[in-house]
């Protein structure tokens, strides 16, 4: 299974967050996207956000 990423960089914000996640998982990857969603983005944890989080998934690993 190819490693999976999401990064906070490619999605402009007003916190100008900068984080970003990897997993060897979907699974994995999309339970740490969705609490760091609703943890500091303030997201609710609904389907649509979950589906939307793993849409922007991308296979590798972030850039430096």
């Amino acid at each position: 299974m190819a490693r999976k990423f999401i990064d906070c960089r490619e999605f402009p914000s007003d916190t100008h967050c900068t984080v970003a996640l990897s997993a060897d998982s979907e699974d994995e990857l999309l339970e740490a996207a969705v609490q760091h969603a609703v943890a500091v983005h303030k997201h609710q944890d609904t389907p649509e956000l979950r589906s939307q989080l793993k849409s922007m998934f991308k296979e590798g690993t972030p850039p430096a």
